[in-house]
């Protein structure tokens, strides 16, 4: 098998690129950091490749598919992400278009493109990074909580697609909620419930990707939160969102 993962550089793609080369899948690592990347391929037993793109940018993204769409990919996970956190009125708007840009229309333009070959051979798994933000609205992390949920919709709304027409390509979302990587340095924060470990999410989320899930949710207490928040009406929601984000701050 092969597979293509984005924002392989670090966190939950640099722990599946080593998971996958564990278990015999060729790759081809995406990222824009090229020394990260070297220093990954390093320590993988498989056959990698690696590609330095910024997929904030739209060409970028095409040049991509371009660069890989004659060989035979098996795997597509888009994990490249990033978040912009403060009050809407007062957050740099290049910072967020730069979010969405990369949350949601690469991702978007990715899986477009990737399906279309998958769905021609009736093969393949796509991994859409998403996270347990995707169910809820964010204060103060508001363009990042709205750009997963369009990715979990999105992915959700194709496994549907996909199922009608009797396709064996598997589509899923991944919803974690906090993981100890580099999110929280680049979006400036701290999370205020302590992460999971990202090479158990990385395990985890692969295990059930295999296994046809469609919304993988590790970790106990994120699926509980997920269940009992459907019972809250959504102005309780979002003031205990509010709260949990500024605790993020230090600020009570």
């Amino acid at each position: 098998m092969k597979a293509l993962i984005t924002g392989a550089s670090s966190g939950m793609g640099r722990d599946m690129a080593k998971i996958l080369s564990d278990r015999g899948c060729d790759l081809i690592l995406v990222a824009r950091r090229k020394d990260r990347l070297e220093q990954l391929c390093a320590l993988l037993k498989t056959r990698t490749r690696i590609i330095c793109a910024d997929l904030s940018v739209e060409s970028e993204c095409m040049a991509l598919y371009d660069q890989v769409k004659d060989e035979k990919i098996d795997i597509l996970i888009n994990n490249a992400g990033l978040g912009v956190f403060g009050a809407f009125d007062a957050t740099d708007l290049k910072k967020e278009l730069r979010m969405i840009d990369t949350n949601i229309r690469a991702v978007h333009i990715l899986t477009k493109l990737f399906l279309k070959d998958f769905k021609a051979r009736n093969a393949g798994y796509i991994m859409n990074v998403a996270s347990s933000a995707a169910f809820q609205p964010g204060p103060l992390l508001s363009s990042y909580y709205a750009s997963k949920a369009y990715v979990l919709r999105l992915t959700e709304a194709v496994y549907e697609e996909l199922r009608r027409s009797g396709s064996k390509v598997h589509i899923c979302a991944l919803c974690p909620g906090p993981v100890r990587t580099e999110f929280d340095s680049v979006a400036d924060v701290k999370f205020s419930v302590k992460g999971l470990e990202s090479r158990y999410v990385a395990e985890y989320a692969l295990r059930k990707m295999f296994e046809g899930k469609l919304v993988i949710v590790p970790g106990a207490l994120m699926k509980c939160t997920r269940f009992f928040g459907r019972f809250l009406p959504e102005k309780a929601m979002l003031k205990i969102a509010y709260h949990m984000q500024k605790r993020k701050t230090g600020q009570k």
